[in-house]
């Protein structure tokens, strides 16, 4: 009896992996081992990079709202206590959307917040 190979899927799953691979130099798109590899690694890349650029964007964020805080003198940290205290629930997102277009909009936000954070004080004192 002949040996069967199952060619058909053999090549479908190799098919599968260079078509993966494409766009990588050299032997990694087109040699069925090394490029095996590359998409592997690459694959375990966009994985762990899915969350990082969560992580990167929040960064992102608060350092575009602790800029514009600074121009209407307040650091971030002051601010986003004063928002809190002030029960004005805005995600860092949102509120670095604001900084950027509509300064007057995050300017009044910042006033706001810092009339919540000298309440507080007197309230404590």
């Amino acid at each position: 009896m002949p040996r069967a190979t199952n060619s058909a899927a053999s090549r479908k799953r190799r098919k599968r992996i260079l078509m993966k691979a494409k766009g990588f130099r050299s032997a990694r798109s087109k040699l069925i081992r090394t490029a095996k590899d590359a998409v592997t690694k690459a694959q375990q890349w966009s994985y762990r990079d899915r969350k990082v650029r969560k992580r990167t964007f929040r960064g992102l964020w608060i350092q575009r709202i602790n800029a514009a805080a600074k121009l209407n003198g307040m650091t971030y940290s002051r601010l986003m206590e004063g928002l809190r205290a002030a029960g004005i629930e805005v995600d860092r997102k949102i509120l670095a959307d604001l900084a950027i277009q509509d300064e007057a909009g995050f300017a009044s936000l910042v006033q706001r917040a810092s009339s919540a954070l000298s309440e507080k004080a007197n309230a404590s004192a």
